[in-house]
């Protein structure tokens, strides 16, 4: 190897340990949501504080508890304080006045499960439209196209809100399907009590057998609700099926009990929060990461894999 040559390695070598080191050096990570009473963020925000652990950075976990308008106010204190980088788990959208302070404080913010946004590096997330597409698709076939659905959606999140509109679609593509409810569940608790609530309401105006044939849920915890409500009313024979999406852990228990709830879609939660650090390790150490979206693979939860 020529002197030059050496000299040129020394310097990449040296460089990438810069790059390395720049990563590492940037300590104070905030990681803001207003959802953490949701099984799937505290799934991903876990890995994330794992993976943090694993670069020696300091993370700072603010949950709001439902309240979106204090995740603004949040965003611009930690704005103020300089942190290194933010992680939201929000509608982008809706906390956009937050994300203008960290931009003008040079402060990087990222989405964990949030939405696309100019104001965010990226945004690492399930592919929603996929996972609604694949519930919705089943449903639709396990009553033969025929019968009346109840939906459970949360247009007010990005991710959520995309997964109403795919299946909205395939619904709509079956003539004989008709989507007799649309229901927005109270998520302040989790969401499975609200929706349970909701589904008795719904089971009580439509008592005759057979008059629901389906419930499709945009995440588990109404479609346990609603199983919840089904079985109370003694309706859990009408062959009513539920489907969910997050193949959290009670929902893989009633889908490998047999029940009602049939399906659901896994998302990698962990693999969410560790891209979303991969990807917070990867800008600060000088990388210009060209996806606005980063999706993490997911798969069909069924009664022949729930066990798995």
């Amino acid at each position: 190897m020529t002197s030059i040559s050496k000299i040129g390695a020394v310097a990449g070598a040296i460089a990438a340990l810069l790059m390395a080191n720049a990563a590492n050096a940037a300590g104070k990570i905030a990681v803001i949501t207003p959802y953490l009473s949701q099984p799937g963020t505290q799934f991903y925000v876990e890995a994330f504080q794992e993976e943090a652990k694993t670069n020696g950075w300091d993370v700072n976990v603010i949950d709001t508890k439902g309240d979106v308008a204090a995740a603004i106010s949040r965003i611009e204190d930690v704005s103020t304080q300089k942190v290194d980088a933010i992680v939201i788990n929000v509608d982008p959208a809706q906390v956009a006045a937050g994300l203008e302070t960290a931009k003008s404080d040079g402060i990087p913010v990222f989405g964990m499960d949030a939405g696309a946004s100019p104001l965010l590096v990226t945004n690492v997330t399930s592919n929603g439209y996929a996972m609604a597409a694949d519930t919705a698709a089943y449903t639709a076939n396990r009553i033969n196209g025929k019968g009346n659905v109840v939906m459970f959606v949360f247009d007010a999140f990005p991710p959520v809100q995309a997964r109403g509109v795919i299946a909205d679609a395939i619904f709509k593509n079956n003539p004989d399907i008709k989507v007799v409810e649309r229901v927005t569940p109270d998520v302040s608790d989790g969401g499975i009590a609200d929706s349970r609530a909701k589904m008795e309401a719904i089971l009580t105006a439509h008592p005759e057998k057979g008059s629901i044939s389906a419930v499709w849920a945009a995440w588990d915890q109404p479609a346990l609700g609603a199983l919840q409500a089904i079985e109370a009313a003694g309706r859990q024979d009408e062959g009513i099926v539920i489907t969910g999406i997050d193949a959290n852990p009670q929902a893989r228990d009633a889908i490998a009990k047999g029940s009602n709830f049939e399906a659901s879609m896994a998302q990698d939660f962990k693999g969410i929060g560790r891209a979303t650090a991969d990807a917070v390790k990867r800008h600060l150490a000088g990388e210009k990461i060209k996806q606005s979206v980063i999706y993490v693979p997911t798969k069909l939860v069924t009664s022949a894999n729930a066990k798995e």
